[in-house]
């Protein structure tokens, strides 16, 4: 199964987070949808067929494997 990746949104350093959205390696959406939480982008995910990634940092990067935590195994 291929990987997405939960973004939080709006990037960046300040200010809360709005929501969650799910991209590609490449940076392309899975959808234009923001989830309201992580579960959620989550569940939304795994029902599509995809491995969901976790950030494990605020400021992510997809090339650096540290900043990212599969959820393959949690039950969200």
């Amino acid at each position: 199964m291929q990987d997405v990746y939960v973004e939080p949104v709006p990037k960046g350093r300040y200010g809360p987070i709005d929501g969650y959205k799910l991209e590609f390696h490449d940076g392309s959406r899975v959808s234009h949808e923001t989830f309201l939480s992580e579960a959620r982008a989550i569940r939304e995910a795994k029902l599509r067929g995809y491995v969901p990634m976790l950030a494990k940092v605020r400021i992510t990067d997809k090339r650096e494997t540290a900043h990212w935590q599969s959820t393959e195994d949690r039950d969200l």
